[in-house]
């Protein structure tokens, strides 16, 4: 190979890395030539007997040409003797041009995406010797979060409409959205009971014509598993709450419109509610699937029937019939109206880990991070992260600081031996009950995330909530310096010549 033609490929694969520089979606072509032409050159040897030394750089003959073939298909000199990259490198430089004079980067939200969300697949060897040995069965196959879209694989019949209560400015919108979904989209609606108890909404002569076709349930006595195929919030971030604890296994999708105060995690607006639930009925949408922890409550009474209430749905996830939940945010574990510290025990995957001493401790997933864990001073992870995140509460330590852990391992909580006093645990701020010694809280990832629907995609969404549920990062700007007026004004030369004279009328 001459070393014409090796500058050319230098060029060529500058030209590629440029390019993914300079955009945010990157073709998977282009990708893997550029993947490509990295593994030819690093294996180039300095010799031109490239088929003689092959054993030096870790290429058999056989490979090195293929390779070599495939990259004088891709370069063609000019007549100037200058390297001209053909198809996607071609394409990559015009947009580097356009970049550079002016345009703006295309944002990283578009359909289809070509960038993957997940971390890139590690190499599995490492060195000439070493490498992963390769065991099948546990090979796991992740689908790309950037990938999840949501369809229908058949038309929906049934939606559940939940409002937030007590607020009279959702009473109209939860007016103008049922009687749509009815005369319009001809679905089946469903209510809360209490919901028809509502003396203001009763009043409102629309509703008064469509309240006998609502189907009604209750809390805690119906079950509602395989009867609902669409889920609408109307309110806050807590009807969403209230939507993963209606479900306690498979979640229908959940489009949440923001009617309530914070609205972190309802991204739509009502303006255009029609347009936008029409689009997303007929599959057009993105999906942000939020995970979910699976708390199980195990009593010092009840371990010796623990074996016979233990049961396995099937997915295959064994859980206690009764004793079993599932949170969205967090389950905290406090002292409650002890004035003593608390003193829990942390475990993971049944080993030790520490012990937590102060007001409590916040188990947390990535859609729990911007809530009490951000609170209590831990980092925000975006839900499409795979992990469990572990915050103190007020510890009395100053070296204590939250950890992020891996979804897959399973926390043990317990009170300590030592403990002065009793811990009380509560599961996304219900549900709360008392943790004697010898009781534990087992916690892990479950296999039901909740499928949330994007306004636009998982990066936008979550980035907009921070901006504007949370005001993240927002000050003043600084002022630019004037390169004249101000360097000049309080420059050290002018300060020195100051200092100076000073001196000469002391003298």
């Amino acid at each position: 190979m001459s070393a014409s033609v090796r500058n050319c490929i230098f060029r060529s694969q500058k030209v590629e890395l440029l390019a993914e520089m300079a955009l945010s979606d990157i073709d998977l072509a282009t990708l893997h030539e550029n993947r490509l032409e990295q593994r030819w050159h690093y294996g180039l040897p300095n010799s031109h007997h490239i088929y003689h030394q092959h054993h030096h750089d870790g290429f058999s003959a056989m490979t090195r040409l293929c390779l070599e073939r495939n990259l004088q298909r891709k370069v063609q000199p000019d007549l100037n003797g200058k390297c001209l990259a053909r198809g996607r490198s071609r394409q990559n430089a015009n947009a580097i041009d356009s970049s550079s004079g002016g345009g703006q980067r295309r944002r990283s939200g578009t359909w289809p995406r070509t960038r993957s969300l997940n971390a890139p697949s590690p190499v599995q060897q490492f060195g000439p010797c070493g490498r992963i040995m390769k065991n099948s069965a546990m090979v796991m196959q992740i689908q790309d979060p950037a990938s999840q879209r949501l369809t229908w694989y058949k038309p929906p019949l049934t939606v559940l409409v939940i409002k937030k209560v007590s607020d009279a400015s959702v009473l109209a919108p939860f007016v103008y959205l049922v009687d749509w979904l009815l005369q319009e989209k001809n679905m089946v609606v469903w209510v809360e009971s209490a919901v028809l108890e509502d003396a203001q909404l009763n009043e409102n002569v629309r509703f008064k014509a469509i309240r006998d076709k609502l189907v009604t349930f209750k809390d805690g006595r119906d079950d509602l598993t395989d009867r609902i195929d669409f889920i609408v919030c109307l309110g806050g971030d807590g009807t969403l709450l209230y939507a993963s604890l209606l479900f306690q296994q498979s979640v229908p999708p959940v489009m949440a419109f923001h009617l309530g105060s914070l609205g972190f995690l309802t991204p739509f607006r009502f303006d255009n509610f029609e347009e936008q639930l029409t689009s997303v009925l007929e599959g057009h949408a993105a999906l942000t699937l939020r995970s979910r922890l699976r708390c199980v409550m195990h009593r010092r009474s009840d371990r010796k029937h623990e074996a016979k209430t233990l049961e396995v749905d099937p997915d295959g996830e064994a859980r206690p019939a009764a004793n079993s939940i599932l949170v969205l945010n967090e389950v905290v574990i406090d002292r409650g109206p002890s004035p003593y510290l608390s003193n829990i025990d942390l475990f993971l995957d049944g080993k030790y880990i520490t012990s937590v001493q102060g007001d409590g401790l916040i188990v947390s997933t990535p859609t729990g991070s911007t809530a009490y864990a951000a609170a209590a001073g831990a980092s925000m992870i975006h839900p499409s992260v795979p992990a469990i995140m572990v915050t103190p509460i007020c510890p009395h330590s100053l070296s204590f600081r939250p950890i992020v852990v891996p979804a897959g391992v399973e926390l043990k909580i317990s009170v300590s031996p030592e403990s002065r006093n009793t811990s009380w645990v509560s599961f996304d701020g219900r549900n709360r009950q008392e943790l004697f010694h010898g009781d534990s809280l087992r916690v892990t990832t479950s296999i039901y995330p909740v499928p949330c629907i994007c306004a636009q995609d998982q990066i936008s969404d979550w980035f907009a909530s921070l901006a504007d549920g949370l005001h993240w990062n927002v000050r003043k700007r600084q002022k630019c310096l004037d390169e004249l007026s101000d360097l000049t004004a309080s420059g050290s030369e002018d300060t020195l010549d100051e200092i100076e004279n000073m001196k000469f009328y002391d003298v």
